[in-house]
C-alpha cells in the first residue's frame, strides 16, 4: 500500500526507541531480530572472504609445488650426476 509521500509502509524506517506505541518487549524483540540479521551479513561477509583467501593460498601452493617439479627434476639431477662421475672416470 503506497502512503502520501510515495513511500510504501513496509519500507520505512522507524527508530524503536522513540516509537510511541511499542512496549519495551517489542523493542528487545525488534533490537534482537536486527542483530541477528547484522551477524548474518558479517558471516556471509567472511564466507566470502574464506573462499577468496582459500582460493589465493591453494594457487601459491599449487604454484610452488609446480615450480619446484620444474626446476627440480630427476633427469636433470641424473644426468650431471652422470657427468661427474665420467669426468672422475676418465680422470682415474
Amino acid at each position: 500500500p503506497q502512503e502520501p509521500g510515495g513511500e510504501a509502509a513496509f519500507a520505512q524506517r522507524i527508530d524503536p526507541e522513540r516509537e510511541p506505541g511499542l512496549s519495551p518487549e517489542q523493542r528487545r524483540l525488534m533490537a534482537q531480530v536486527e542483530l541477528a540479521q547484522r551477524q548474518r551479513v558479517l558471516q556471509r561477509r567472511f564466507r566470502n572472504r574464506n573462499a577468496l583467501v582459500a582460493v589465493a593460498v591453494g594457487a601459491v601452493a599449487l604454484g610452488i609445488y609446480g615450480y619446484t617439479f620444474y626446476s627440480v627434476s630427476q633427469e636433470r639431477f641424473l644426468d650431471e650426476l652422470e657427468q661427474e662421475a665420467e669426468a672422475a672416470r676418465a680422470r682415474a
